[in-house]
């Protein structure tokens, strides 16, 4: 989630420790199976690629990786649909949540619960998604840049850099996601991770910082939810 650094660094010690719980891996497959429905060869499907890099990255097993890949491609019974949602946290800050999920009900009654248990509301399509722009977004695993680094980052087509997080993000044209991930790498940067995202217009402060926190934690541990957006730095 760009531009959360509080947020993101506690989410990404939190994916160390799910990992372990296998919670991350189920959010990771169930990414994977959705992105092979359009072709099992991540060498022509790149959402596909995008999906099986963000699982390395995390060292999800092979094993886990092909079996997600064949489900997604025909081989079992793939039934995983991709669903978006949007509402406002405590504060009115601007939420987007994108669920991954066999039963829509069943998750749009957990989400539901989990905003009016901390102080948040769904709202409807359109709701807040004017609020932010869909971007592509490549994380670099390296947490700082030389200004030679920069200006190579910039030279590749790049539209900002984010260094708010521990690691350094690179913003991009969605349609140019692909092309400058390629040229960071020929350019031996090490790519950790490469995914759309809703890039807020404008950052807000919030006033309710730990409930805002609470909610964006109840959010993550939910199996089905696999990103979240905010409109504000935290």
């Amino acid at each position: 989630m760009s531009g959360h650094s509080k947020w993101a660094t506690t989410k990404r010690a939190k994916e160390a420790k799910d990992a372990k719980k296998s919670n991350l891996f189920t959010k990771l497959s169930k990414n994977i199976s959705v992105a092979a429905r359009s072709g099992s060869d991540p060498e022509a499907n790149f959402k596909l690629r995008m999906a099986i890099d963000k699982a390395k990255a995390y060292s999800m097993p092979k094993d886990n990786i092909d079996r997600a890949v064949k489900k997604g491609s025909g081989e079992g019974e793939a039934k995983i649909e991709t669903y978006l949602y949007e509402g406002f946290g405590p504060g009115g800050v601007a939420l987007i949540v994108e669920v991954l999920s066999d039963n829509k009900n069943r998750s749009v009654s957990n989400l539901k619960h989990i905003f009016s248990k901390h102080g948040g509301n769904l709202g409807g399509d359109g709701s807040v998604q004017w609020m932010f722009e869909i971007k592509g977004q490549i994380i670099l695993n390296q947490t700082e840049l030389t200004e030679e680094e920069e200006m190579k980052i910039i030279e590749a087509g790049a539209e900002d850099i984010d260094t708010s997080d521990e690691k350094i993000k690179v913003i991009t044209h969605l349609d140019e996601l692909e092309t400058v991930k390629n040229k960071l790498q020929a350019a031996n940067f090490q790519v950790e991770s490469s995914e759309m995202i809703y890039l807020a217009k404008e950052k807000i402060i919030s006033d309710k910082e730990e409930q805002l926190l609470k909610l964006l934690d109840a959010l993550d541990d939910d199996d089905d939810v696999n990103n979240i957006y905010t409109n504000t730095n935290i």
